[in-house]
């Protein structure tokens, strides 16, 4: 077996909790890759063979976007995906970022959490990103209220949109199965 290695580069406050409470532990053994990380350089190397270093590649990814490491290592699993969105992409001021953050986490997280209890996927708003952990159609459910909430809409359109596809999504599972 060949091993590779690539290096994944994250923010430096997440480095910091990578090295803290068996984190590195923890994706190592969910990714069966041995990582090495370089915090004066942000930078964590990651070996492995093919298939084990893309998983923790994207676990890393994950981490460094915001969510935590046993969220983040649902990563290993076939069932699981990873997406987010770069609120920087489509807004150009920083504070319409805050703005539009602010609405996607709600009063008191409410917004977030309820997003959250529908879709079933895992929403990190860090940094100018929304980051998404789930199965494809749980992602599929929450980026339409997320983007939602992005175009300006209200809190209500984005949940209505976000239901109706979680109905569809569970009619087609249903009538899936036999």
């Amino acid at each position: 077996m060949m091993m590779l290695m690539q290096e994944v580069y994250i923010p430096a406050d997440r480095i910091k909790k990578l090295n803290t409470n068996k984190s590195l532990e923890g994706i190592e053994k969910a990714s069966k890759c041995r990582l090495d990380v370089e915090a004066r350089e942000n930078m964590v190397r990651v070996e492995g063979d093919g298939y084990s270093e893309f998983v923790a590649k994207n676990i890393l990814i994950a981490f460094g976007r915001g969510f935590d490491v046993s969220t983040a290592c649902l990563l290993a699993s076939e069932d699981y995906y990873f997406s987010y969105i770069d609120l920087g992409r489509f807004i150009s001021s920083e504070k319409r970022i805050e703005q539009v953050k602010a609405r996607i986490i709600g009063e008191h997280g409410k917004a977030k959490k309820y997003i959250e209890s529908v879709s079933s996927a895992h929403i990190s708003v860090y940094g100018d990103t929304v980051g998404f952990i789930g199965r494809s159609e749980c992602i599929k459910e929450a980026e339409v209220a997320v983007e939602t909430l992005i175009e300006g809409s209200t809190h209500k359109l984005a949940y209505s949109r976000m239901e109706a596809l979680h109905r569809k999504n569970n009619r087609i599972i249903k009538d899936a199965s036999f």
